[in-house]
């Protein structure tokens, strides 16, 4: 890695690590920011990927970013700079993907043939890893350099090594469906969604807890700053807050179905989409303290850019991306493609991508001009 390449990784590290049961729902008629009320922006340029994309992972080093494509066994590997692509062929049912920014590894969770597959970044070169029972999420911990897979049949996480891609499991909940990784406290954090319940696993030993959750965890995302964990509860409408140091937890009300969440570390405030309410829970790291925006229709992903302080909100059946502006609290509306069901920034150059999962395509958003390329 060059000199320039060890920089960009230095400077996404040390932005992730600054700064060391009322709900306050609005009434749907009073949201200001539905799918009709806001105003729609288009033109965003359209890359065409695989059949039926499911997820999208970038590597903010390389400016390359790789979209999991579902229905036909492959990742579409993006140029950031050029929107030119290349295919590679992986296992079937490629469901999730992950980076490892530090070594240029590409983690593809492959849902229907039970393994993972590792793409060497600088020469698309493929690697099969055997994981559990449909593996369904991934997570990457740069620092140690292991990888971590959610097996959602076999009730398991594997556990892959970098460096070797030896591979060790660690017993979870039930359906294990999402993991996080503190980086800093070198935890990793799984949702179990058939147990309402997070597995907490010691990534130096291995070892497990367990922390019990709303019903139907689907989601979770890291503070690395404040040591927290926040988790979306699906069937029960609320966010499970886990202090990663004492493992007590808060719950706190959310929409209904709320269905991802991300953080951003900086301002110290948590995004929760709600599936079923056209709404976005936002929460205050500080105090818990929620409040509702406004989305389009079925928010399930969302990103957030701690450089702008907005975030991006892919609204799956209304074929659009709810953008917010922290700063200002205001909030616009950018068309998508058919289906929008995965979102993914790169913090370097300002780029969103969505994946439109009945469309084959990517939008590609420019975060400092609205939607214009």
């Amino acid at each position: 890695m060059n000199r320039l390449s060890t920089l960009l990784v230095l400077t996404f590290t040390l932005l992730l690590a600054v700064k060391t049961k009322a709900d306050t729902a609005i009434p749907q008629d009073q949201l200001d920011m539905s799918a009709e009320q806001a105003q729609i922006q288009t033109a965003s340029p359209m890359v065409k990927v695989g059949k039926s994309p499911r997820a999208v992972a970038v590597n903010p080093v390389t400016n390359k970013i790789y979209v999991a494509n579902y229905g036909s066994q492959s990742v579409t590997v993006i140029d950031g700079a050029t929107n030119m692509t290349t295919s590679i062929a992986v296992g079937k049912g490629p469901y999730a993907v992950a980076v490892n920014p530090v070594t240029n590894k590409i983690y593809v969770a492959n849902h229907q043939s039970d393994s993972v597959t590792v793409i060497d970044g600088a020469t698309n070169a493929t690697t099969m890893v055997g994981a559990g029972t449909l593996p369904s999420a991934l997570a990457v911990n740069p620092v140690t350099n292991k990888i971590y897979v959610a097996n959602h049949q076999s009730h398991n996480v594997t556990v892959i090594d970098g460096a070797t891609n030896a591979a060790a499991t660690v017993r979870a909940g039930n359906n294990p469906f999402a993991v996080a990784v503190n980086s800093v406290t070198n935890r990793i954090y799984v949702a179990n969604m058939g147990g309402k319940s997070v597995t907490v696993i010691d990534g130096a030993s291995n070892a497990t807890s367990t922390i019990a959750t709303g019903s139907s965890p689907v989601a979770l995302a890291v503070n690395p700053a404040s040591n927290m964990i926040y988790v979306a509860n699906h069937d029960s409408d609320n966010v499970t807050v886990i202090d990663g140091t004492t493992k007590n937890t808060t719950t706190i009300a959310a929409g209904h179905a709320p269905y991802a969440v991300a953080v951003n570390p900086v301002t110290n405030t948590i995004y929760v989409p709600n599936y079923l309410s056209r709404s976005v829970t936002v929460i205050d790291g500080a105090t818990n303290t929620p409040r509702m925006l406004g989305a389009g229709y079925a928010p399930c992903a969302v990103a957030v850019n701690p450089v702008t302080n907005k975030t991006y909100v892919a609204n799956y059946y209304s074929k659009d991306v709810t953008v917010i502006d922290e700063a200002t609290n205001a909030s616009t509306m950018i068309a998508a493609g058919n289906i929008p069901s995965a979102v993914a920034l790169n913090v370097g150059t300002n780029k969103i991508y969505v994946v439109n999962e009945y469309g084959s395509n990517v939008t590609v958003i420019d975060g400092g001009a609205g939607a214009k390329p």
